[in-house]
């Protein structure tokens, strides 16, 4: 217990002032002995065991559950002992004062101990005055915790549970273009989708974020960066690094989606360009260790590639100080990573529009769905007529087709989306080899940045790692 909540020693309270408190909820508790009158008895009487008191004071709910504090009677007493007003706060037992362990704590702990007033459950012997009674505050602390873990707990699991099925998790703030309709638990697009719709378009058609928020009157670019990567605007839900096919209407498509963000893409990257004439900087590590590599000025001869491990001049960047690697001139690695590119084949780029032409599974898998969940509408209404527990096992069954039916649509649409890239990415090696002589070096780094994942350099070889799982 912090010292800010300690009580002082009963000695430096020279004139009590008792609080009686009692509640009761219904005519039955009246009948089980616990009436307001048989409360304040026993009260009254244990009132009699102090001394220099200079005023009893009553508090009562009549009609009023334990379980909230929301009660005229226990504001009144909240209000006193804030005020200063009270010394000692009485009760016959510990449920008069909330059936909730949180409620009671934070009475105790938040209201009580830092006015320094002493509470008092009689039948429990319970008095925050003693070593007990101060003990057990402590054990109360405990619990509430331990409590408020397992709600989570409990709400953590029942969420992860509604987002598998699609339902939007709630909380936080409701995304640009909807509105959360907690009867169906899911997304509904209100009028600002026209609004989403048209920054996907202004974006697509090659207006910076910073343009659509001037010309929409948006606070900041930032806005129109939120609204575009949030993927569910496509009818997704995305919960803890996982993405899940939400049953929100979508406000645009998700190919529209993913075109906006292989263009945020390629404008990141071309971004990360700055104007060094090192075609190849940022991009080399080391084969060896895996450090990255950097161009060193290698006297009349020209640059050479070295690993950081071998610098020592950044001792953050260093992974292996024996590390041997290779120091090639940055003229033969670049040429050959240039040389690389310009073969990949014409029959490759015509596969990937052969895989884009000839579309994917997903609607087929949509048609499965379909059907699978008019089969479980089926089960579920046969097991409200006849209550036959023999038809559970074939729900759960049925429940574990549509996830997994829903888990091939997640990827073929992903792996859609991939071949789309994959063709663009070729496209563009496709004319680079014609216009590459005239390109500057910031140009051609644009390029190499947006295709170039990372290129590793070892004794035997270079390999070119290509984004979007594409190889050299």
């Amino acid at each position: 217990m912090s010292k800010s909540k300690m009580m002082k020693p009963l000695e430096a309270v020279s004139e009590l002032t008792l609080a009686l408190y009692r509640r009761v909820s219904t005519d039955k508790q009246a009948d089980e002995g616990y009436s307001l009158d048989v409360q304040m008895e026993k009260l009254q009487a244990y009132s009699k065991t102090f001394s220099n008191v200079v005023e009893i004071r009553d508090y009562m709910d009549d009609g009023y559950s334990g379980s909230s504090l929301d009660r005229p009677g226990m504001n009144q007493l909240i209000d006193d002992i804030e005020a200063g007003e009270i010394t000692h706060v009485i009760v016959v037992k510990l449920d008069r004062l909330s059936r909730s362990q949180k409620d009671t704590l934070h009475l105790i702990e938040d209201i009580m101990i830092p006015a320094n007033v002493t509470f008092i459950s009689i039948m429990e012997s319970f008095n925050t005055d003693t070593a007990f009674g101060r003990a057990m505050v402590g054990i109360l602390s405990v619990f509430a915790q331990l409590e408020r873990e397992n709600i989570f707990e409990r709400t953590r699991g029942g969420m992860q549970k509604r987002v598998e099925k699609g339902f939007w998790p709630g909380g936080g703030r409701t995304p640009y273009g909807y509105d959360y309709d907690p009867a169906q638990g899911i997304l509904v697009p209100n009028d600002e989708a026209k609004m989403v719709r048209h920054i996907y378009d202004r974006y697509l058609s090659g207006e910076s974020m910073q343009s659509i928020a001037d010309n929409l009157n948006l606070k900041y670019d930032r806005v129109v960066y939120n609204i575009i990567t949030r993927k569910s605007n496509a009818g997704y839900i995305v919960y803890k690094g996982e993405e899940y096919k939400g049953l929100h209407e979508p406000i645009i498509s998700l190919d529209t989606y993913n075109q906006a963000m292989a263009l945020l893409a390629e404008r990141s990257a071309a971004k990360a360009v700055t104007k060094t004439s090192h075609l190849l900087a940022g991009l080399c590590r080391c084969g060896i260790c895996g450090a990255k590599m950097r161009y060193i000025r290698w006297g009349k001869a020209g640059y050479k590639l070295k690993c950081y491990s071998q610098l020592h001049s950044k001792q953050y960047l260093i992974r292996n100080p024996d590390c041997n690697g290779p120091s090639p001139f940055a003229e033969d690695v670049e040429a050959g990573v240039v040389n690389a590119l310009f073969k990949i084949s014409q029959e490759r780029l015509n596969d990937a529009r052969k895989s884009v032409e000839a579309g994917s599974m997903s609607e087929l898998l949509k048609e499965r769905l379909k059907k699978a969940e008019a089969k479980l509408r089926r089960l579920y209404g046969l097991y409200g007529d006849s209550g036959d527990s023999y038809l559970l096992d074939a729900i759960s069954t049925a429940k574990g087709d549509i996830d997994q039916i829903n888990a091939s649509i997640l990827a073929e649409e992903t792996k859609k989306t991939e071949t789309q890239t994959a063709m663009t990415t070729y496209k563009k090696l496709e004319g680079m080899q014609d216009t590459w002589p005239y390109m500057t070096v910031q140009e051609q780094r644009v390029i190499l940045m947006s295709v170039i994942e990372s290129i590793t350099i070892s004794q035997e070889y270079t390999d070119i790692k290509l984004k979007f799982g594409l190889s050299s």
